[in-house]
């Protein structure tokens, strides 16, 4: 029995030992994250410095790949442990990426121009002068691959997200929806530029709701917002007509975790309309819903955001003097009783939107007032407006004591990847050579949860888990302090002249506006190396094993299904792969034999080649000029064979596209030499040791390269 009494407090203690060692793991790997992430926020810092550099101009056009339209370099499958997708039919599938690259993600509504490029210049600079940091995200990556071995998972994703919607990311890899990626409205984004908040959303639902289908938008736009509120936030919604009340019945704001949120959403979606338009009540029981939550200390201590929108005229109620007053009282009382500074932005929609007391309230309350009107990107004017508010915030994250601030969002189902969670550090990014800081974006790392499991021992779906992040989110509450003209400046930018209050003589906005490159018309309208994935589904751009058994080489994999995917397109629909295969390769064969025995013939008849005739005599004859340009020889270390005084770029013969049955012909330099010395022939001989005959399976990335070729040595001519 004397024994039995030490086996207890010994297992406690190896257990309080093994859950020490745990946590102090898990801490280290978040310090290393923020570290890492903060300093990514100063190697784009850095490069930004240098986006008007003429250098940063000339490296970036045909120089970067888009996420839907783009063949990589170097594409390999990822390991399906890291990277799980659904595709076509629904059998297991992996994606490919390419490590070696970054990409570029943009909206659609921001890449209308020809092969979805950007018509903004602001955003083709952001794709520029963040080319500039690639070398770093490359070399970062690598080391972030021996880190995370040691957890038995695969590094994910690193980025930045500009403040205009650009983002770019490394490992390089195919989007599913294209076009639908926007930075601004992911939780990690706003987390890192406004920090921990209470936001309460004031939504008109009066009968005039339903006309010009701004019920549906207005739902939209809602719940964009919603959407991109983290852990570190609580929320509420009021909605008004004749009277007003808080959905899902709440009294407090909640926290928005994923399921907070989910609730909130589908109670959005079921919005109806009808009423008349009553401001007053509107904002009693928002102030009224605030008051509960500070007296409870039920909320996140930080800023209060309150989100106004309106389609109409004040028809019922107190009138507009008796609203402003009251909203002018109940933020004083909010800071005096509870220290809490309460910002309204308010948003009027359409042309019969009320103006006087929607701007009055936001210039009063030192918030944002934003005309948005009913236009062909209505819609997407409304969702940008409402979701902007974070950016008065971010002007107060740059210096003082928020100058490192990093934020945490609640693990959470990676987009574009089933059943895969992760969690994303982040931290916003200034130029820090104007007052105040210029924002111009977020950066961010994810992290596996798969890893955070195994070190912590805890799941990631977990309440213990959650709470870690919650704390981690909430460590820091940022202080927003703003001057008159910088607050009209974010006025100005976000509805014109016609939204500030006057209050400051400033026009130009240093720091808020940023200033334009001497060069900006000079900008390229051609970003992309390629773009051989155009129009294609997401199956052939980036599926690795659609239909096909696992082999060895996860690589050869991936080039089978392109092939795949080429015949199939080029076929007649009948012929399988392989018979297509059975059939081409032999009369390829064929095909190089009789040329052979044909030049050897040609070389007999006509006494061979010669080496005593001077060059000057066979300008005008020598086959040199018939050889096409997109097959010019090739010469050893690397060059092009052709130059600017070579024949072959004074000819007027058009390169044509490169197809699967062309040969490539590699010339070594010494019988190039031999070839530019001859004269009296109609023929070359090339000598079988000397050439390299190659018969691709013809990816579309062989085509696009001899494309970006053509184009670039169009342009220099």
């Amino acid at each position: 029995m004397a024994r039995s009494k030490w086996i207890l407090p010994a297992v406690l203690i190896a257990v309080d030992a093994a859950t020490l060692e745990q946590e102090i793991e898990f801490k280290a790997v978040l310090e290393r994250m923020e570290s890492d992430v903060l300093a990514l926020r100063d190697e784009i810092e850095r490069v930004y410095q240098y986006r008007c550099d003429l250098s940063t101009l000339d490296d970036c056009g045909y120089n970067n790949y888009n996420d839907c339209s783009s063949t990589y370099p170097i594409e390999e499958c990822i390991v399906q442990n890291d990277y799980a997708l659904q595709c076509g039919d629904g059998k297991a599938c992996t994606a490919s990426w390419d490590k070696s690259q970054s990409e570029i993600s943009i909206p659609a509504s921001l890449a209308l121009e020809t092969g979805g490029n950007p018509s903004d210049p602001e955003i083709i600079e952001s794709v520029c002068y963040t080319k500039l940091a690639e070398p770093y995200l490359v070399e970062k990556y690598e080391e972030d691959t021996k880190y995370w071995s040691k957890h038995d998972v695969t590094p994910s994703w690193t980025y930045f997200g500009a403040h205009n919607g650009m983002f770019r990311q490394i490992p390089a890899s195919h989007r599913e929806e294209c076009g639908s990626y926007d930075p601004r409205r992911r939780p990690w984004f706003v987390a890192a530029s406004s920090g921990p908040k209470d936001v309460v959303l004031i939504l008109d639902v009066s009968g005039s709701m339903s006309d010009y289908g701004r019920l549906s938008i207005m739902k939209d736009a809602a719940i964009t917002v919603i959407d991109t509120l983290s852990v570190a936030d609580k929320v509420a919604v009021v909605t008004f007509s004749t009277t007003a009340s808080v959905l899902n019945d709440q009294t407090m704001l909640v926290r928005a975790t994923k399921e907070n949120k989910e609730k909130i959403i589908a109670a959005i979606n079921g919005i109806i309309v009808n009423g008349s338009t009553n401001f007053h009540a509107a904002f009693t029981e928002a102030f009224n819903l605030l008051s509960l939550t500070f007296e409870n200390e039920s909320t996140t201590g930080c800023n209060v955001a309150v989100l106004f929108m309106t389609d109409g005229q004040l028809t019922t109620g107190p009138g507009p003097q008796e609203v402003i007053e009251l909203v002018n009282r109940k933020a004083e009382e909010f800071q005096t009783d509870f220290g809490r500074k309460s910002t309204v932005f308010s948003f009027s929609l359409g042309k019969d939107a009320d103006e006087v007391v929607s701007k009055t309230i936001a210039c009063n309350t030192n918030g944002i007032w934003v005309p948005i009107e009913e236009n062909k990107g209505f819609a997407n004017d409304m969702t940008t407006a409402m979701s902007s508010y974070y950016k008065l915030y971010a002007l107060g994250l740059g210096d003082g004591g928020n100058k490192d601030f990093v934020a945490w969002v609640e693990p959470y189902e990676f987009a574009d990847m089933k059943n895969k969670t992760g969690t994303t550090v982040s931290a916003p990014v200034y130029d820090r050579s104007v007052k105040p800081h210029l924002f111009l974006g977020v950066v961010g790392i994810d992290a596996y949860m798969d890893a955070m499991e195994k070190i912590i021992g805890e799941d990631a779906t977990s309440s213990p888990m959650l709470q870690r992040f919650i704390d981690l989110s909430t460590a820091r509450c940022p202080k927003i302090d703003l001057s008159e003209c910088e607050l009209d400046a974010l006025r100005f930018l976000g509805g014109g002249e016609r939204a500030t209050c006057g209050l400051c003589n400033n026009t130009g906005y240093i720091g808020i506006v940023p200033e334009k490159c001497p060069f900006a018309s000079d900008w390229p309208s051609q970003l992309w190396a390629n773009t051989d994935m155009e129009g294609k589904s997401f199956l052939e751009r980036s599926c690795c094993k659609e239909g096909f058994e696992e082999v060895d080489d996860p690589l050869d994999l991936c080039t089978i299904a392109r092939a795949k995917s080429v015949n199939e397109e080029n076929s007649s629909g009948s012929l399988s792969t392989g018979a297509i295969l059975g059939i081409v390769l032999p009369l390829l064969i064929i095909g190089c034999v009789l040329v052979l025995a044909l030049l050897r013939q040609k070389k007999l008849k006509n006494g061979g080649l010669t080496s005593n005739t001077s060059p000057n005599e066979t300008e005008s004859s020598s086959p040199i000029e018939n050889i096409n340009p997109s097959r010019a020889p090739r010469i050893e270390d690397g060059s092009n064979a052709n130059s600017n005084s070579d024949p072959v770029r004074e000819s007027s013969d058009v390169a044509p596209e490169p197809d699967s049955t062309s040969l490539d012909f590699e010339i070594e330099a010494p019988f190039h030499n031999e070839v530019a010395a001859s004269t009296e022939t109609d023929a070359i001989e090339i000598p079988v040791e000397k050439m390299v005959i190659a018969v691709p399976c013809a990816p579309p990335h062989n085509q696009g390269f001899s494309r970006r070729w053509q184009d670039k040595e169009t342009n220099d001519s």
